[in-house]
């Protein structure tokens, strides 16, 4: 029988985490769904961990890629074999609270909306909280999501009966691929709307604070400017928002990790 979720998740050199992941999935409440993963030519024991799992849960379809080619194509690639009447992201170090998916699927079948987020906590490498909780806006449209940047991959579920499949297509982009998706979608005329629930926790792990943070501002003006060709102006004006979040959310993390630590030595 055809699943009402397909849930999408990426591997790649994830087998720290994968395991915990699938496991929030297979303890939803709400239990008709398909599992597609698309291991990107992972060079752990990714690929294997997930073969012993799906060899033991039919739900759970892997595939994997014939080269590396980042976190879009995989996603598109199970795009093209999902089933389901909902799409649904779960990255590979992601976890969803039990209820998750019912909640969703159920506040989206009594809002007749194609396209809701979820609210989320955010954990760190180690499955901690960070005690930051991001809480999502009732409405989102193009220009609010350029200018607040506030839905996140793991709170995302799309109704494919109201949005073109198509739109959910991830542009081949090393950086920003899903946020390119989501503006898509909100190009095309949908709203996105929010779910003040926390149901899924974040993982920002701490080996990201040593990532090429030039690069990352070098993708999101791509993103502005290249992709959604937005003016001049407005992407200076976006790209200034985007640049304070980052600093903020840097120096929350930064603060947080000194506590940590402080209490450790203390």
């Amino acid at each position: 029988m055809t699943p009402i979720v397909s849930v999408i998740t990426p591997t790649y050199n994830s087998e720290r985490y994968v395991a915990e992941t699938i496991a929030s999935l297979q303890a939803q409440t709400l239990t008709d769904w398909e599992l597609l993963v698309v291991d990107d030519c992972s060079t752990d024991n990714t690929y294997d961990l997930v073969q012993r799992i799906a060899s033991d849960d039919s739900r759970i379809r892997l595939f994997r890629q014939e080269a590396n080619s980042g976190a879009g194509p995989a996603r598109t690639r199970a795009l093209e074999n999902s089933l389901g009447r909902y799409i649904a992201y779960l990255d590979a170090d992601d976890i969803w609270f039990p209820d998750k998916l019912q909640r969703q699927v159920d506040f989206m079948m009594t809002r007749g909306c194609g396209f809701s987020c979820t609210s989320y906590e955010v954990i760190d490498g180690n499955g901690a909280s960070l005690n930051k909780v991001v809480r999502m806006l009732p409405e989102t449209d193009y220009v609010g999501f350029l200018t607040t940047n506030l839905l996140q991959t793991v709170g995302i579920m799309v109704d494919v009966q109201q949005v073109d499949k198509n739109l959910l297509r991830m542009p081949p982009l090393k950086r920003r691929q899903d946020a390119a998706t989501w503006l898509q979608i909100l190009k095309a005329g949908h709203k996105n709307y929010g779910m003040d629930e926390v149901l899924c926790q974040y993982r920002h792990a701490q080996n990201s604070l040593s990532s090429n943070k030039f690069r990352a501002a070098q993708g999101v003006w791509r993103l502005y400017r290249e992709v959604e060709q937005l003016p001049l102006g407005f992407s200076l004006y976006c790209f200034a928002r985007y640049a304070f979040l980052a600093v903020w959310k840097r120096s929350y993390f930064l603060g947080r990790v000194f506590k940590a630590r402080t209490r450790q030595l203390g």
